[in-house]
């Protein structure tokens, strides 16, 4: 059974869905004002082996990303670019579903946008009002923590003795670590500042009551997982969790489950310091998505701190190769007769173990540890001529079930497709027509050439092989 680390009870929990068969995931998208970083993407990531664990053992999946695109730094860029919101957040968007799709990352089936949900913010405000959990300052509709006892539960933070207005209050979106305060559901702006005319006034919604809204609004007032980077948990879970459960006396979420943070060359990515990546960054720099991805999802348990550095790159680079070598490797075995044998037993049992693995807390990296010792042994067996049909299918079986997790066969294709070049394509060609005539001399020299372009080429009872180098 699939376990997950809790972060509101501090231990591991089995997943066990509400409704039968159908895990309901929410997941902390992206505030669109700017271009992702490497950093949000761990996030991401570690959220999408979580989707692909839940598609494999549940029969039912579904998955809601909010799209922040109204809050202070949008706002604040709007009026500098005389933008609209919409114009203001769309190019952002859109780069974040190319970043996405460029990872592999499965599209959520549901992006809920921030402004598309106001009604439902000021629907649930009035619900909180009707509990009085809420009361009016000057600069709009807050919050009162003391309304809420349990406040605190998620971060540890003690609010206790707390009294409407007594802790102080802000009307920031975002706000340091344990500066517990009342925090503004509603702000107040004025005729000519971006805003929504409703019946709680002219105003705008303040960014926690954006996630409660949109969430319940698309998965139900209590649902099974939500998920966040570390830095989410106070003061933005913590929020969610109190207007929720204020409005609507439930439970809001069964668990709670938080990626570490992502550290560049040891120190936190600043664009200050120069370390400061993109995804769009690093492919720019030479690095292959397929790589990116198993090294920000697969080499750290995302519950741990992963430190981004060159030398980690090429590391999850060479895996990532080792990976698709052995697939294509597969692919290219003759066919050879037999029922079974120790190539069955063999990815069976990695089946079993990868399995395991994930099921204790999505550990990856241990499931990955598995499968390269079987990859191990299985290219021994290849090389000794002791894999038949039967073990052939069962170490393919072993490949497309990890990978179905892993996700990264899919882009070595796509960055194998794209380094096709006119030129590599005609030397392959001529190389191919040079061991068909049994030229090696030509047929040494074209392999000699395409290394050049970084290209590897190998033969098998198949044909020639290539890769990347």
């Amino acid at each position: 059974m699939l376990r997950l680390h809790d972060t509101m009870t501090r231990r591991s929990q089995p997943v066990e869905p509400l409704e039968e068969g159908h895990v309901r995931l929410y997941t902390c998208g992206p505030t669109v004002y700017a271009r992702a970083h490497i950093g949000n993407f761990r996030a991401y990531l570690f959220e999408d082996v979580l989707r692909r664990v839940l598609e494999q053992r549940f029969p039912r999946v579904t998955h809601v990303m909010n799209l922040t695109d109204v809050e202070d730094k949008i706002i604040r860029n709007a009026v500098a670019h005389g933008s609209s919101l919409d114009e203001e957040t769309q190019p952002w968007i859109q780069a974040f579903y190319e970043d996405l799709d460029a990872l592999g990352i499965r599209r959520a089936h549901h992006y809920p946008r921030a402004t598309e949900y106001v009604d439902r913010m000021v629907e649930l405000i009035e619900r909180l009002g009707e509990r009085g959990a809420t009361y009016r300052g000057d600069g709009g509709i807050y919050f009162s923590i003391a309304a809420f006892p349990t406040y605190g539960r998620l971060s540890g933070l003690r609010a206790e003795g707390l009294v409407a207005g007594a802790s102080g209050r802000v009307d920031a979106d975002e706000y340091g670590k344990e500066n517990v305060r009342d925090f503004a559901l509603w702000k107040n702006v004025g005729p000519d500042e971006i805003g929504w005319e409703t019946r709680l006034g002219r105003g705008r919604p303040g960014w926690h009551i954006e996630c409660s809204a949109m969430s319940m609004a698309l998965l139900g007032e209590s649902f099974d997982i939500h998920c966040g980077g570390v830095d989410n948990i106070f003061p933005h879970h913590e929020n969610e969790i109190a207007q929720s459960e204020a409005a609507t006396g439930v439970p809001f979420v069964r668990l709670w489950c938080h990626n570490e943070h992502l550290r560049v060359e040891g120190e936190k990515m600043a664009k200050s310091l120069g370390n400061f990546h993109t995804l769009r960054d690093l492919v720019d720099q030479g690095a292959r998505p397929s790589a990116v991805r198993y090294l920000l999802g697969a080499t750290v348990h995302y519950r741990k701190q992963l430190n981004y550095t060159a030398g980690a790159l090429h590391m999850s680079n060479e895996a990532v190769e080792r990976f698709a070598t052995f697939r294509d490797r597969l692919e290219a075995l003759p066919p050879r007769k037999g029922a079974g044998g120790p190539a069955v037993l063999l990815a069976e049992r990695a089946v079993r173990e990868f399995d395991a693995a994930l099921d204790d807390d999505l550990n990856l990296p241990e499931g990955m540890g598995v499968v390269f010792a079987a990859l191990r042994d299985a290219n021994a067996m290849l090389d000794a001529g002791g894999v038949d049909a039967a073990g052939r299918a069962a170490l393919l079986a072993l490949v497309e079930r990890v990978d179905d997790i892993l996700g990264v066969l899919p882009l070595v294709d796509r960055e194998r497709d794209a380094a096709l070049t006119p030129e590599v394509r005609r030397l392959l060609e001529e190389r191919a027509e040079a061991r068909a005539e049994r030229d090696w001399t030509r047929s040494d020299g074209i392999r000699d050439r395409l290394a050049a372009l970084g290209i590897g080429v190998e033969d098998t009872p198949r044909g020639q092989r290539w890769r990347r180098l």
